[in-house]
């Protein structure tokens, strides 16, 4: 398995090692042990899975003051996947950063507590499915508009698929209590 130190500190990028042979493939998703060598000693609680059309974008979400760190891949097709910094006092407040997740590649990506997470679809539909290190609280759930100019994501889609809640989503000026870095 690779791992990698994306620019963003807290944040790690790891590609498993995919077997082939004329059957198929086969690669290990996740072994507690070697994640935890490779710098992720999380404990995780529940495993969410989200099936998606072209052009679908969820986010940018995250819990407070109920955090969750997540462990995010794409089983089947691609998406364009955003982790941004709100933690009030980090020196890497409000930046972000993306990176593309398929099944093809079977790249994973570690999104600390503290940071908002989104994904566009890139593909026809995609999966996306991650595991949580807090359960699901919905009277904690927070989101960021998408397209907040303070942040500036680029996103590869211009007019995505949207729930109302995230069309209705504030800026992250607007939110007053966010998690504090420390």
């Amino acid at each position: 398995m690779n791992v990698w130190k994306p620019p963003l500190a807290g944040l790690l990028v790891f590609e498993p090692v995919i077997r082939a042979d004329d059957r198929g493939t086969f690669t290990e998703t996740f072994q507690a042990k070697r994640y935890a060598d490779a710098g992720l000693a999380a404990s995780f609680v529940q495993d969410n899975w989200t099936t998606s059309l072209r052009g679908t974008l969820r986010g940018l979400h995250l819990q407070w003051p109920m955090p969750q760190g997540k462990l995010v891949w794409c089983p089947r097709g691609l998406v364009w996947d955003v982790a941004v910094d709100v933690r009030r006092g980090s020196p890497q407040f409000g930046r972000w950063f993306g990176v593309e997740l398929s099944g093809a590649s079977k790249r994973q990506l570690w999104i600390p507590p503290g940071f908002a997470h989104g994904f566009c679809v890139l593909s026809e539909g995609a999966d996306v499915a991650y595991k949580c290190t807090d359960f699901y609280a919905p009277q904690h759930s927070l989101a960021i508009r998408w397209d907040d100019p303070q942040l500036g994501v680029d996103w590869p889609i211009s007019a995505p698929l949207l729930s109302k809640a995230d069309t209705e989503a504030p800026g992250l000026k607007e939110i007053a209590d966010l998690p504090r870095y420390s």
